[in-house]
C-alpha cells in the first residue's frame, strides 16, 4: 500500500476515534433531558431541581476544560484524551446504578470532570493532524457535526433507551463506547509534542467555583426569588471569584487561559459568540423536550424522534459550511447562521399547548441548519492562526465557553420560566416554556451584534 494511502487511512481512523469521543461527550449533555421525568419520578427530584441533572455535568465540564486543555499541553494531549474518557466511562457506569438523586448528581459531575480532560484534545489533535485550510476545515466540519449534532442525537437516543429499556441506560450506553475508545486511541491517534510547564491550579479553582456560584444563584432565584439571601450571596461570591480569576491569569507565567488568545478583536468576538449561542441552544433542548413530553403528552421515543430534523439540518450545514466559508468568508457566514437560529427560536416560542407538530418540526430543521453554519464558522475563526503551544488552551477555552454559556443560559431562563408559569397544569407549563424559549433569542441577537461589529471594524 502506498505511503500516502496508508497515511490517509491512518488519519481517517484517527478522525473517526476523535469524532466518536466528541459525539459521546456531546450526547451526554442532552441525553438525560428525555429521561428527566422518569428520573424525577423514581428518585423523587423536584421539577425546580431537575436542571441540576443537566448542570452538574456541564458545570464540571465547562469549569475544568481550561485546566484540561493545559494538562494536555503539558502531559500530552492523547494521554489526557484517553485518561479523561476512562474516567468518563467509569462515572457513567456508577450513574447507571444510582439509588438516589445525590448519587446521580455526583456521577454526573464526575462525568463532567472526565469530559473536561478528554474534550480539549479533540480540536487540538485535529489541529495537529490536518493542515490549516481545506483539510482542517473539512475535519472541523465533521467534528462540528458531531459536536452540534450530538446534542440532537442525544435527545433521540435518550427517547429510545428510556422507552425501550430504562432511564438508567442513558448512562450505561457510554460504557462500551468508552472502552473501545480507550483501547483504540493509543494505537491510531498520534501523541502530540509536550510543552513542559506548571498547572495553574488557582486559576482552575477560581474559575470553576466562580461559575458554579453564579449558576447556583440563578437557579436559587428561580425558586426563591431575587430577594433571597443565598442567591445574593452566590452572585457576590461568583463575581468576586471570577474577578480574582482574571487577575490571576494576567500575572500567571503559564495561565490556563492565556489572555493573548483574546487579544484580537475578531478572536475575542468569536469566543464571546461561543458563550452566547450555546446559552440559547442548550436551553432550547431542555425546554422543548419537556414541552413535547409533558405538555403534548408524547412518549419519550416520539419526543426524541421530534429532534431528528434538527440533526439532519446540522449534518447538511456542517457538510456545506467549509465550501461556503471559502467563498463568502467567516463573518458573513457566522452572522447568517446566527440569524437563521434566531428566526427558528422565535418560531418555536409561538407553539402553544394545542399547536400542530409541524410548528415544531419545521423550526427544528431551520435551527439545525443555522447552528451548523454558526459553529463551523466560529470554530474556524478561533483556531485560525493559533500557535501549536496554545492549541490546547484555545480548544479548551472554546469548549469551556460553550458549556459555561449553556449552564448560565439555562439558569437564567429557569427564572424566566418560573416567572411566566406560576401556576400548575399543562397550560401554565406551556406558557412558561414559550416565554423561556422566546427569551433565548436575546442571546443569539447579542451574538450577531458582537460578530458584525468586530467584522466591520476590521474592514474599516
Amino acid at each position: 500500500m502506498p505511503t500516502t494511502t496508508r497515511a490517509a487511512r491512518g488519519s481517517g481512523i484517527a478522525l473517526a476515534i476523535i469524532v466518536t469521543c466528541q459525539l459521546m461527550l456531546m450526547i451526554d449533555g442532552t441525553i438525560v433531558n428525555i429521561a428527566l421525568p422518569r428520573m424525577a419520578a423514581e428518585l423523587r427530584i423536584a421539577r425546580t431541581d431537575l436542571s441540576w441533572v443537566v448542570n452538574a455535568y456541564i458545570l464540571a465540564f465547562g469549569g475544568l476544560l481550561l485546566l484540561g486543555g493545559r494538562a494536555g499541553d503539558i502531559l500530552g494531549r492523547r494521554r489526557m484524551f484517553t485518561a479523561g474518557i476512562a474516567l468518563f466511562t467509569a462515572a457513567s457506569l456508577l450513574g447507571g446504578f444510582a439509588p438516589s438523586s445525590g448519587w446521580l448528581l455526583a456521577a454526573r459531575a464526575l462525568q463532567g470532570v472526565g469530559a473536561a480532560f478528554a474534550a480539549p484534545g479533540t480540536y487540538a489533535l485535529i489541529a495537529g493532524t490536518f493542515a490549516e485550510g481545506g483539510p482542517r476545515d473539512r475535519a472541523i466540519g465533521v467534528l462540528t457535526a458531531a459536536t452540534s449534532g450530538g446534542s440532537a442525537v442525544g435527545l433521540i437516543l435518550g427517547g429510545m433507551l428510556t422507552d425501550w429499556a430504562s432511564w438508567r441506560w442513558v448512562m450505561f450506553v457510554n460504557v462500551p463506547i468508552g472502552l473501545a475508545i480507550v483501547a483504540l486511541a493509543p494505537r491510531y491517534v498520534a501523541e502530540t509534542e509536550r510543552h513542559p510547564g506548571r498547572f495553574d491550579l488557582i486559576g482552575a479553582l477560581t474559575s470553576t467555583l466562580g461559575m458554579t456560584s453564579l449558576v447556583y444563584a440563578l437557579i436559587r432565584v428561580s425558586s426563591a426569588g431575587w430577594g433571597d439571601g443565598q442567591a445574593l450571596a452566590g452572585f457576590g461570591l461568583g463575581v468576586a471569584l471570577l474577578a480574582v480569576f482574571i487577575a490571576v491569569e494576567g500575572r500567571a507565567e503559564q495561565p490556563i487561559m492565556p489572555l493573548r488568545l483574546l487579544a484580537g478583536r475578531e478572536q475575542a468576538s468569536a469566543y464571546l459568540a461561543m458563550l452566547l449561542v450555546p446559552a440559547a441552544g442548550i436551553s432550547m433542548f431542555f425546554f422543548m423536550a419537556q414541552y413535547l413530553e409533558d405538555v403534548r403528552g408524547y412518549s419519550a421515543l416520539i419526543t426524541g424522534l421530534a429532534f431528528l430534523p434538527l440533526a439532519a439540518g446540522l449534518l447538511v450545514a456542517s457538510h456545506l459550511a467549509p465550501r461556503l466559508l471559502a467563498r463568502y468568508g467567516i463573518t458573513p457566514m457566522a452572522a447568517a447562521g446566527m440569524t437563521v437560529v434566531t428566526v427558528a427560536l422565535t418560531s418555536l416560542s409561538r407553539v402553544g399547548a394545542d399547536g400542530h407538530i409541524a410548528g415544531v418540526l419545521a423550526p427544528m430543521t431551520v435551527f439545525g441548519l443555522g447552528m451548523g453554519f454558526t459553529f463551523v464558522s466560529l470554530t474556524s475563526r478561533i483556531l485560525s492562526g493559533v500557535v501549536p503551544e496554545d492549541s490546547g488552551a484555545a480548544s479548551g477555552l472554546m469548549q469551556a465557553l460553550q458549556q459555561t454559556g449553556g449552564s448560565l443560559g439555562l439558569a437564567i431562563l429557569m427564572t424566566v420560566f418560573s416567572a411566566a408559569a406560576p401556576g400548575h397544569g399543562t397550560a401554565a407549563l406551556a406558557e412558561g416554556i414559550s416565554a423561556a424559549v422566546g427569551a433565548t433569542a436575546a442571546f443569539t441577537v447579542a451574538a450577531i451584534v458582537v460578530t458584525l461589529v468586530a467584522g466591520r471594524r476590521r474592514g474599516a
